[in-house]
């Protein structure tokens, strides 16, 4: 019978192991592709390295000053971290019930914490919508998976503020909804645009030791 304890328990781990399967292939597919090697020689100012280049450039996404799309644009890039940071309280809630408070509501903090994040991930979301069906250029170059990936995701939000205190008051469907669509998420995002956290640490690892190695990474500000 499909009820919460099913969700949260027997489907969970079913999409879990799913997702680490495919995660583990994909993983494994990637790492067999060596880079190419470099055919320009060394340049630059000569205290960089590509040490020091792929580490700046794995740091990158936090310094919304080193780019000018971020730096002229703040309150975009601090979209973007609360969208991620409400991903991330979503995907901890999710399994802190499944495995730490089964059987017990959330500690009263713990709950406000959980519903902070994910509320205003659940805004920042709602603005992304808009956004996305409102300008001309983005839904110019939006596909059926960015408007779906970000429906979804944003609809996941408002179930995850709602799950929170993980009490059944009201009934269960807002943790059986909340489980149902993570569960999903958990399969769904191998195979979405959503899978570019897997990409991530290789493009920029390759990226930031090729350009340290011509001296360009980290950059240099001159004033």
């Amino acid at each position: 019978m499909f009820d919460l304890e099913f969700a949260r328990g027997t489907l969970h781990d079913i999409a879990l192991a799913i997702m680490m399967i495919v995660y583990f292939i994909r993983l494994y597919w990637l790492t067999r592709f060596t880079a190419g090697k470099e055919r320009q020689a060394p340049t630059g100012r000569g205290d960089t390295n590509p040490r020091k280049g792929f580490i700046y450039s794995w740091g990158n996404v936090g310094m919304p000053w080193a780019m000018e799309s971020t730096r002229s644009k703040l309150f975009l890039y601090f979209q973007f971290v609360i969208f991620h940071l409400g991903v991330t309280a979503a995907i901890i809630l999710m399994f802190s019930i499944s495995f730490y408070f089964k059987d017990s509501p959330l500690p009263p903090q713990l709950a406000l914490a959980f519903k902070i994040i994910i509320g205003a991930a659940f805004t920042v979301g709602v603005i992304r919508i808009i956004r996305r069906i409102g300008s001309k250029y983005i839904r110019a170059i939006s596909s059926p998976d960015d408007h779906f990936s970000l429906w979804l995701l944003t609809t996941w939000f408002l179930f995850g503020y709602m799950a929170a205190p993980n009490n059944l008051a009201g009934g269960e469907w807002k943790l059986l909804t909340f489980f149902t669509m993570g569960s999903f998420f958990l399969i769904y995002v191998q195979f979405s645009k959503i899978s570019h956290y897997l990409y991530y640490p290789f493009t920029r690892y390759y990226l930031g030791k090729s350009l340290g190695r011509r001296g360009v990474f980290p950059i240099k500000r001159f004033q």
